[in-house]
């Protein structure tokens, strides 16, 4: 019994990185998610390995078709090589990273709000549905939850440490954050105000700031090297094409970001609610809003009270790592709201442990109380994690995205016979990446048409791929298949719910 009393934090947190890892690792290769995004990514990688092509470019992004930095591709590396080229590789990379972010939640969070505060947001982490979706697949915004806690911690070492070689740990880290997904950037705010914070009390305390400078020159050229250089070379070897697409989604968004005073703090109060509800809520719209009402309430008063007691400045010295939460989650959404289109879940990954840390800190408040306080917080605890398990991924059958496509670029390669062919994709919200992958590194990669070379690269067979019911294969606008020129159907099966069509030219049309 006194083993377990004093090392039973350690169990605990060993049995939440168990389970998380369950939640992870179960039938994975099964549940992942493999479309056109993940095939090309795939490709990269592969013609890395295989063709020796390294990249200075990074994924393209959904909206603006602004690049990111390489830094993913390099990270999947090592996972493909290992795998033999195989895209569970990666996707397991991708778990392990989620596995490490929850462990770094209690390990790290234990300085913030303390052990048991720590150990619920580790918990509430692991079983969390939309955590754990974007903790199986490998797609470059689900590493960002890992470098965004390694980001802020680091900067907390050195503000309240004065370890200042995290300084140059944080140009690493920062980068990776930053080619995770471009709202990497909303991380700046918080590490630049608590990197000023500690530039003032080194000069306050009038000691040598010589490390701190030389630190911080290091993280800077670390960042240059690993986030900018890669990007501006990129720009100076195609026309500016990625700083033209920044300025164009700036200026000709059309509404999609811009500072609107009469909404701003609906919006805050929005993004708020959205936040706690999807994470932490199993995306129940009703506790969702209590979680966030009770939660922003007792912050409030926290402040009040830390106001009256120290003059203002209560919070900063009583409590440094509530203060850093805040910091880093009203930095967070205050540049989010911002942005007035869709905002999807994988938005908020820079900002993923933040809400699970606040939901520990308010519990670690109620567990510091008599019979009452652990009776709610057992509740609390038992109601969230009744919410995560009702709409646990898991629940569901897995839609096995992997097995369907590689099944299906086979029958197309065994269909082809050997002989030179196009591929077109008819799909709503996909394309054709994930099936030239398998193809590619088969050996046998679809001729992409080029309209400048039409001769060259419109072979005497098209493989039309129609994932959506009204497909029309004929006369579909898709640019594979009006380029492909007049044609005619001459074969169609049925794979894997799919249909595939093979057509060839129309001999009537010249």
């Amino acid at each position: 019994m006194a083993f377990l009393k004093k090392h039973h934090y350690l169990i605990l947190i060993i049995l939440i990185i168990i389970l998380s890892a369950c939640l992870r690792f179960w039938r994975l290769p099964e549940y992942m998610t493999f479309l056109g995004d993940e095939g090309r990514d795939a490709l990269a990688v592969k013609r890395m390995i295989v063709d020796h092509k390294l990249r200075l470019i990074g994924p393209v992004t959904s909206v603006g078709n602004m690049y990111l930095g390489p830094l993913y591709y390099y990270l999947m590396l090592p996972a493909m090589m290992v795998s033999f080229l195989s895209p569970v590789g990666p996707a397991v990379m991708v778990a392990l990273l989620g596995i490490l972010t929850t462990a770094l939640i209690y390990f790290y969070g234990r300085e913030w709000i303390g052990n048991k505060g720590s150990l619920a947001a580790a918990l509430l982490y692991a079983v969390s549905p939309v955590i754990i979706t974007f903790s199986r697949s490998s797609w470059n915004p689900n590493v960002m939850p890992f470098f965004a806690i390694l980001s802020t911690y680091g900067i907390w070492r050195v503000w309240q440490r004065k370890q200042f070689f995290w300084l140059a740990i944080l140009g690493v880290t920062l980068s990776f954050a930053l080619q995770s997904h471009w709202l990497g950037l909303l991380l700046l705010p918080t590490i630049f105000i608590f990197w000023l914070m500690s530039l003032i009390e080194i000069l306050k305390s009038k000691k040598s700031s010589k490390s701190f400078w030389l630190q911080t020159f290091l993280g800077f050229l670390a960042f240059l090297f690993l986030a900018i250089a890669p990007l501006v070379w990129f720009d100076l070897r195609h026309n500016y094409l990625n700083s033209q697409a920044f300025l164009s989604f700036i200026n000709e968004s059309g509404g999609s970001v811009g500072f609107k005073f009469y909404d701003f703090f609906p919006r805050l109060w929005n993004l708020s609610k959205t936040i706690f509800t999807n994470l932490v809520a199993g995306k129940d719209v009703f506790w969702g809003f209590w979680l966030t009402l009770i939660i922003s309430l007792v912050v409030v008063l926290k402040i009040i009270q830390e106001i009256i007691l120290d003059r203002g400045c209560g919070l900063v010295k009583r409590s440094p790592g509530l203060f850093l939460l805040l910091v880093w989650f009203l930095t967070g959404i205050l540049g989010l709201s911002f942005y007035h289109q869709n905002i999807y879940d994988h938005y908020f990954g820079f900002l993923f442990p933040v809400p699970f840390l606040l939901v520990g800190w308010l519990l670690g408040i109620f567990l510091e109380r008599k019979i009452l306080g652990k009776m709610i917080t057992v509740l609390v605890i038992c109601g969230l994690l009744f919410l995560a398990v009702k709409q646990s991924p898991l629940r569901y059958q897995p839609n096995k995205q992997l097995q369907k496509t590689e099944s299906i670029a086979a029958f197309v390669l065994e269909k082809a016979n050997g002989q030179p062919f196009n591929l077109a994709l008819v799909a709503e919200r996909n394309y054709d990446e994930a099936y030239a992958f398998f193809m590619e590194k088969w050996g046998q990669p679809p001729t992409r048409i080029d309209p400048q070379q039409a001769e060259q690269t419109i072979t005497s067979q098209l493989f039309v791929i129609c994932e959506q019911d009204d497909c029309q294969p004929t006369v579909n606008p898709k640019a594979e298949i009006a380029m492909f020129g007049w044609s005619i159907i001459d074969e169609e099966w049925q794979v894997e719910g799919v249909k595939i069509y093979k057509l060839s030219h129309n001999p009537d049309q010249k």
